[in-house]
């Protein structure tokens, strides 16, 4: 599997984890991995920031992948097939169908401008 496979195959993972990560057929531990690894995607902080020279983005290159594999590896993989088969149309034209997910994540990002424009004005 060449790099661009590995690439459209991590644009089927993460939503597929995520499907996972609702399902009530998922157990606890894989659950926790699934929610870890959905945050990490989603976050805005790395744990190299972006940055800095070939190493702010070895995390997107390295980490990320291997939390994806971590959690794939602890859901049965038939489970995991359905989930796949069912993520495969959550991506339309490069985006996402269900664009609400990213709410959280720009509520994160308010709540960040406003404690920052807070601890200037003080």
């Amino acid at each position: 599997m060449n790099l661009n496979e590995k690439a459209k195959q991590l644009k089927i993972d993460i939503p597929a984890i995520f499907l996972c990560l609702k399902s009530s057929k998922t157990a606890l531990f894989p659950k926790i991995l699934a929610s870890a690894t959905i945050a990490y995607a989603l976050s805005p902080i790395d744990l190299i920031p972006d940055f800095i020279p070939v190493l702010g983005y070895l995390d997107d290159v390295i980490i990320l992948p291997a939390l994806i594999a971590l959690t794939i590896k602890f859901i049965p993989k038939d489970e995991f097939e359905l989930y796949r088969t069912e993520a495969v149309g959550i991506w339309k034209d490069g985006k996402p169908k269900k664009w609400y997910y990213a709410i959280p994540i720009i509520l994160i990002w308010i709540v960040a401008a406003l404690w920052v424009i807070n601890l200037i004005t003080k």
